[in-house]
């Protein structure tokens, strides 16, 4: 009997009491875990396909190790221009072992099930003062926007005092080309006077 099963992005043909070597697992050494996505079984000629997953199917195995796969080296080089990099990777593997495979997983007793829905509601009915403790945040943000519009409003007064600077300036510029056209043209009208009694 073996089994076409996929652990952590590969596929394996495992049987039973069978070591793999598979990527790195979360689970610690020496614990319990249980494949699901079962592709293919074969048991004594008798093949059952998934579509693509047999539902209900399961290959359990023990973790065995982690361990470090053997070291690869990545070489590159461009011929002429001088360029060579070598990298040396080693993949982070676990070792399994496989324990059994099982074309229908044993489904818990509806009693287990009831139990194991009654702390949820245990856990929400002491959640219930919570959303009295979530509602204040709310009051103090509408505090912050009704206290907002005020500064605004404080900003839209201050551009009038900028209105009445630009004034001075506008009355500096007027009086000073007056001030410049006096001094040139009584020098002028010397000079032409001064002409008119020489001729």
């Amino acid at each position: 009997m073996y089994a076409i099963v996929e652990i952590a992005g590969q596929q394996f043909k495992v049987e039973k009491k069978q070591e793999i070597f598979v990527h790195r697992l979360e689970e610690k050494e020496g614990s319990k875990v249980e494949f699901s996505e079962v592709l293919l079984i074969d048991n004594d000629g008798k093949i059952n396909v998934g579509t693509p997953v047999i539902k209900g199917a399961v290959v359990s195995a023990k973790v065995l190790e982690h361990l470090k796969a053997d070291k690869v080296l990545v070489f590159k080089k461009k011929r002429r221009k001088g360029y060579q990099k070598l990298n040396g990777h080693r993949q982070y593997l676990s070792r399994i072992l496989i324990d059994s495979i099982l074309e229908k997983a044993p489904k818990a007793s509806p009693k287990a099930e009831k139990e194991e829905k009654k702390p949820p509601v245990v856990k929400t009915s002491t959640a219930k003062p919570k959303p009295k403790a979530a509602a204040k945040p709310k009051a103090k943000k509408e505090e912050v926007k009704k206290a907002a519009p005020k500064t605004k409003a404080v900003k839209k007064a201050s551009p009038k005092p900028k209105a009445e600077k630009p004034a001075p300036k506008t009355a500096s510029k007027k009086a000073a080309p007056a001030k410049e056209a006096k001094p040139k043209a009584t020098p002028k009208a010397k000079k032409a006077d001064e002409k008119k009694e020489d001729k």
